[in-house]
């Protein structure tokens, strides 16, 4: 049996349980984000009005005297975003691992595989960056709308049942190379969106937006600690893919559309770090680099994949 109908028939339902549940990760985010401003007011209302010794102090609204003050309602749906990205987290990584299961192999072998896990990997470093700065949570919203779009276009667009790989993915290097591109991958789009949102506070504009996202300093900061740690894992990506291409088809470099493209995404992420620690380029002209490093992804990932024909286009989508 080269396929486990069942196992693959389970993977496909936590996809779309997982799908399902980023939807109502979304809304709380949104709810959070459109909330936080108000939550933000409140906090800077006086404690107490009225004058003198009879003046009346206020208190929370709980009916109970001395007891512990309520959560804001900003804070209660951005902890239910959470909660509920962690479920996705959980649910993503059960689809992938029975997909791998259902067809015996390393769950990598196709555009579906590919970017579904590049999706899991966006959301789990966004995780772990909310649990490291909480002050970051509101900013969520931007960060699960293209991984909502993605896992769409995915399920959709890019959906390959569960099936062997051709004989020329069948080698040890999927396990390395595609899974380290995948990692960084999915981690710099939380920089990419970083990125956007730093220009946006900086510039203050829309200003409707830009006044609820976090600080311009720590977006910029964000973006520029996970990028240092995305970076070295695409270039060890790049390197293993070079190897595995001389094993294959006989040569380290072939300049390839797929290849052309992520060596010049890599050429941007190398500016942008540069820049980053060049003065007069550590602010808006650094995030712009950035921000064409992750556009370039995209681009190679789709563009590059489904439109134009190369030695890697046998992945299919």
């Amino acid at each position: 049996m080269l396929v486990d109908p069942i196992t693959s028939m389970w993977s496909d339902r936590l996809f779309q349980a997982t799908l399902v549940v980023l939807i109502l990760a979304l809304v709380f985010t949104s709810l959070e984000y459109a909330a936080s401003r108000v939550a933000r007011v409140a906090r800077k209302e006086p404690a107490a009005v009225g004058a003198g010794a009879g003046g009346s102090s206020t208190e929370p609204d709980d009916g109970v005297a001395g007891k512990r003050p309520t959560r804001p309602r900003s804070d209660r749906y951005g902890r239910i975003g959470v909660s509920l990205m962690i479920l996705a987290v959980l649910l993503h990584a059960g689809s992938i691992v029975l997909r791998g299961l259902a067809t015996y192999r390393w769950p990598l072998g196709n555009m579906y595989e590919f970017t579904s896990a590049l999706c899991l990997m966006a959301v789990g470093a966004w995780l772990v960056l909310v649990y490291r700065h909480p002050a970051l949570r509101p900013a969520g919203v931007f960060v699960l709308t293209p991984v909502l779009l993605l896992m769409f276009v995915t399920g959709t667009v890019l959906y390959a049942e569960a099936a062997p790989v051709v004989p020329a993915l069948q080698s040890y290097w999927i396990i390395i190379h595609v899974t380290t591109i995948t990692l960084a991958s999915g981690m710099m789009l939380v920089p990419g969106v970083a990125s956007l949102l730093f220009l946006m506070k900086r510039n203050e504009r829309p200003a409707a937006l830009a006044a609820k996202l976090p600080g311009a300093e720590m977006l910029d900061r964000l973006a520029y600690r996970v990028t240092v740690l995305a970076f070295p894992l695409y270039t060890f990506g790049i390197i293993t893919g070079a190897v595995w291409a001389e094993a294959a088809w006989g040569r380290f470099w072939g300049w390839d559309p797929k290849e052309t493209v992520a060596f010049v995404a890599w050429v941007l992420y190398a500016a942008y770090l540069h820049a980053r620690a060049t003065a007069g380029w550590r602010s808006s002209r650094a995030a712009w680099i950035n921000s064409a490093g992750f556009a370039t992804i995209v681009f190679n990932l789709f563009f590059i994949n489904m439109v134009v024909a190369g030695l890697h286009s046998y992945a299919g989508v």
